[in-house]
């Protein structure tokens, strides 16, 4: 099955979204990413037992300190999918991009340009 989702997402493989950590979303960010999200396994069956969690706390984290910088919580998210659920992944994929697009361009990104 071939599935369509916007282009502008680099997907970036790992273990188990429990690897992912806050650090890793905060990077992104700096990088120039305008919006971060995780896609990991349905809570309660993570083959690491709790993998998603951490995930789930570390993004919740990261919402937070996003908020407190300006850059904007509403720009990290989480999703729980199986992996059967393919379809699913195409349409959160291109409803997380809309809502980034609606919020515009990373502050941070912003910012930097403005600095040069």
């Amino acid at each position: 099955m071939r599935l369509s989702y916007p282009t502008s997402i680099k997907i970036i493989r790992v273990p188990c979204t429990g690897k992912v950590d806050i650090l890793h979303i905060l990077r992104a960010f700096e990088k120039g990413a305008d919006g971060v999200y995780a896609v990991g396994c349905m809570e309660g069956d993570c083959h690491y037992t709790s993998g998603n969690f951490r995930a789930r706390k570390r993004i919740e984290q990261a919402k937070a300190l996003l908020d407190t910088v300006g850059v904007g919580g509403e720009r990290v998210e989480m999703f729980n999918l199986a992996s059967s659920e393919g379809p699913l992944f195409a349409k959160i994929a291109t409803e997380f991009v809309q809502k980034i697009s609606d919020l515009g361009p990373n502050p941070i990104k912003l910012n930097k340009k403005h600095a040069a």
